[in-house]
């Protein structure tokens, strides 16, 4: 299992800053991604769909659960990068725990 930060709210799609405010918020979530499953090295299907499961664990009680998915999509650019793959492949699901300080992501591959 993959944990990473819960992603602000910056990130999600209902910001409506420009993509250079939110660049360096992008980079660094894609960077820790990249880093952690690099360091997970989970065993992937040479071909066809990967399976990529996000528990969304969020800080507090403020979110928007059909949001949490655009915050988390830099993080599942990272994942794809640290693979070496293309993200189409990814079939993703996901699922809410309650909120919890600090709030966090936990990601399976398979």
């Amino acid at each position: 299992m993959i944990v990473l930060p819960f992603p602000p709210a910056s990130l999600s799609g209902h910001n409506n800053k420009t993509w250079r405010s939110k660049a360096p918020t992008i980079k660094l979530f894609r960077e820790w991604a990249r880093v952690a499953v690099l360091e997970a090295k989970p065993v992937i299907p040479a071909t066809g769909d990967i399976r990529l499961h996000i528990h969304f664990v969020p800080p507090d009680g403020r979110g928007d659960r059909c949001n949490f998915w655009n915050r988390a999509k830099s993080a599942v650019d990272g994942l794809a990068a640290g693979l070496g793959i293309n993200d189409k492949r990814f079939l993703p699901s996901m699922s809410f725990g309650p909120p919890e300080k600090p709030g966090r992501l936990e990601i399976e591959i398979a």
